[in-house]
């Protein structure tokens, strides 16, 4: 397996991770209101303030990330581009994700959007080079 699907699947599961740490931080919280509650997750998700909020958004828009980044790393592997070439790409990008979440979560705005910026450029240069 190349690098770059070893990062396909690190991206599948950064949603994932980024929501569980509100979800970690949730369940260390006494019992009653703002706690998790797997039997109403999209309740309690709505619920959310502050880091944790941005946490669950962080989350969909890494689900939203993957469609196009997914595409960019299989799209340049079936041109036959420059393996190593790829991994980099995916590299980055999945660095830039983590960073992403980041700002996300420390509230930094318009960094958050020049990384958005910064992944979707990387995704884009995968499709460049198929």
């Amino acid at each position: 397996m190349t690098i770059a699907n070893w990062c396909i699947l690190i991206a599948c599961v950064l949603p994932t991770a980024t929501v569980g740490l509100a979800k970690i931080s949730s369940a260390k919280q006494a019992r009653g209101e703002g706690r998790y509650n797997n039997r109403q997750p999209r309740e309690w998700a709505a619920s959310l303030q502050g880091w944790q909020r941005r946490a669950n958004a962080a989350q969909q828009n890494n689900f939203e990330a993957l469609p196009l980044f997914i595409a960019g790393v299989l799209l340049a592997q079936q041109a036959h581009a420059d393996q190593a070439h790829i991994d980099m790409l995916a590299m980055t990008f999945i660095a830039i994700r983590v960073a992403y979440v980041a700002c996300y979560l420390a509230n930094l705005a318009t960094l958050r959007t020049l990384v958005w910026v910064a992944g979707v450029a990387a995704c884009v240069a995968l499709f460049a080079i198929s």
